[in-house]
């Protein structure tokens, strides 16, 4: 499985994983090394029909990175070899008790040097899981939190994009730094309507020279 997993993320090239990728393909595209790893490991779970026990031990992973921040430095400090990490990368997955199938993929990962990425291709698996869900991530970051009134209609406005079958997922994060308005990704799409953006291209267009 392992040889599988690292023939499959360095560049698909063997008809084993091609056929896999055919038959379970990812339900959308995720891109980068981060993307590469997740779609692999992705079809490898949908292949033994273990996807939500993945997902799982995943969220289970970026809770401790998040938590452990010794853990954390361990896996982006280039200093520490890579036999290092492998051995307390294999510790770390023994006391999460994790399945021989998500073992295997980080011992690609370890392998290849990703180990920095961990993170990345955790959310980018996740990412694949919520699609795969019919789920539709929407990232909302408003000045200020928005009253009940318009976070109504917020979510009026947004479902309505949605196909049948699709489920909203939204996230809303306050930051005041944008001034006012708001800033609104969804999917693979991004919107600027805040504030500071105005204000940065009005300074734009004054800056400019007049002819």
């Amino acid at each position: 499985m392992a040889a599988s997993l690292r023939q499959s993320v360095r560049g698909l090239s063997t008809s084993v994983v091609r056929a896999a990728e055919v038959a379970i393909r990812p339900p959308i595209t995720v891109y980068g090394i981060e993307g590469r790893y997740a779609m692999a490991m992705y079809s490898a779970a949908a292949k033994e029909k273990k996807l939500d026990t993945v997902e799982q031990e995943l969220k289970a992973m970026k809770d401790l990175v998040a938590s452990n921040k010794l853990f954390e430095s361990v896996l982006v400090n280039p200093m520490v070899s890579r036999p290092e990490k492998k051995a307390l990368l294999a510790d770390v997955l023994k006391a999460l008790k994790s399945t021989t199938l998500t073992s295997n993929m980080f011992t690609v990962i370890s392998d290849n040097n990703r180990m920095k990425y961990t993170v990345a291709i955790i959310n980018a698996f996740l990412k694949l899981m919520s699609a795969h869900r019919g789920e539709v991530r929407c990232s909302v970051t408003t000045a200020s939190e928005l009253d009940n009134k318009n976070m109504t209609e917020l979510k009026a406005v947004i479902q309505s994009f949605l196909e049948k079958g699709q489920t909203l997922k939204l996230e809303i994060k306050i930051d005041p730094s944008i001034i006012g308005g708001m800033v609104v990704e969804i999917a693979d799409k991004f919107v600027d309507m805040s504030t500071q953006r105005k204000i940065k291209n009005l300074t734009g267009l004054i800056s400019e020279p007049v002819v």
